[in-house]
């Protein structure tokens, strides 16, 4: 079995500064194993490591992030398979969450669970997305 980390560069514009966290909190933001692609949860935090108010904003940045990783993967929004979302106060966010991410992720949709929680890893945080996109070449 093959196991392969994803490392974002230091100078990612996407990530900016928050990239020291996976040093930081010792993880990976996705592992390539067995042709797919599973990609940590991220959140709606901005390149300068501040996190805006709305959870459009922050729908928005958790997307793009893991657009930036699966660009890396040279791979695109369409080769997700599954998603997992974590949400703060469900009920006030969804509406808005479900217009960002209208946005981006499109027909033919990849399954989707969306999870209501008490709080994520630093307060304001409204939502974290988790992933897992699929290699058109399997042997990957």
């Amino acid at each position: 079995m093959t196991i392969h980390t994803i490392e974002i560069p230091e100078d990612n514009a996407v990530f900016g500064q928050t990239v020291s966290a996976f040093a930081g909190f010792g993880y990976s933001a996705a592992v390539r194993a067995h042709g797919l692609l599973f990609i940590a949860g991220t959140i709606g935090r901005r390149a300068d490591g501040t996190i805006p108010d709305t959870i459009e904003e922050q729908t928005e940045i958790a997307i793009q992030k893991i657009e930036e990783i699966l660009r890396l993967e040279n791979l695109d929004l369409s080769a997700l398979v599954d998603i997992t979302s974590y949400h703060v106060d469900i009920r006030q966010h969804l509406p808005g969450f479900i217009e960002a991410k209208q946005h981006y992720v499109t027909a033919p949709y990849p399954t989707w669970t969306i999870i209501g929680v008490d709080g994520l890893a630093s307060p304001g945080l409204l939502v974290e997305i988790r992933a897992t996109a699929a290699y058109p070449d399997a042997s990957r």
